[in-house]
């Protein structure tokens, strides 16, 4: 299960794409399952989230050296202006999602669900998983952008 495309932001397109793309089953990778919020780490996150006033969200993930910071026009007017500034910091591009990718993460839900900024930032570049000698590279250009979003 992947437990990243487990969250209520357009749930069913990701499952559309996925299970076009062949993704019908558990697996390493891409499958969203039957319904939004089935895994105990999807929920708890959901639920952790739902009990707290967070002003922004920051999600890892691994590969493209990416911070992705809106979702079908969620995002708040400094959600932006923030990802500018993680962009700056990072060396990261700031970018749009690829439509097939763009639905059930939590930074969508968050997004959706709050209109506050979140992000979701690629780290690294490579196949996953990256290899550890990346490691100094990610941790550098990534430490002002978790600085930053903590005085945010």
């Amino acid at each position: 299960m992947d437990l990243n495309l487990q969250f209520p932001a357009r749930w069913q397109n990701a499952k559309n794409i996925k299970f076009s793309q062949g993704y019908t089953k558990p697996g390493p990778r891409d499958f969203v399952g039957y319904n939004p919020l089935t895994q105990p780490e999807s929920i708890a996150l959901h639920n952790f989230t739902l009990s707290h006033d967070f002003d922004l969200t920051i999600s890892y993930h691994t590969q493209g050296k990416e911070i992705y910071w809106e979702f079908f026009n969620y995002a708040p007017t400094e959600a932006k202006i923030i990802g500018k500034e993680f962009e700056k910091i990072s060396g990261y591009n700031l970018t749009q999602v690829a439509y097939n990718s763009s639905f059930a993460g939590y930074k969508d839900w968050f997004l959706q669900h709050y209109g506050k900024p979140s992000y979701t930032i690629e780290a690294g570049i490579g196949e996953n998983p990256l290899p550890i000698s990346q490691f100094n590279e990610i941790y550098k250009d990534n430490i002002g952008i978790l600085l930053l979003g903590m005085k945010i």
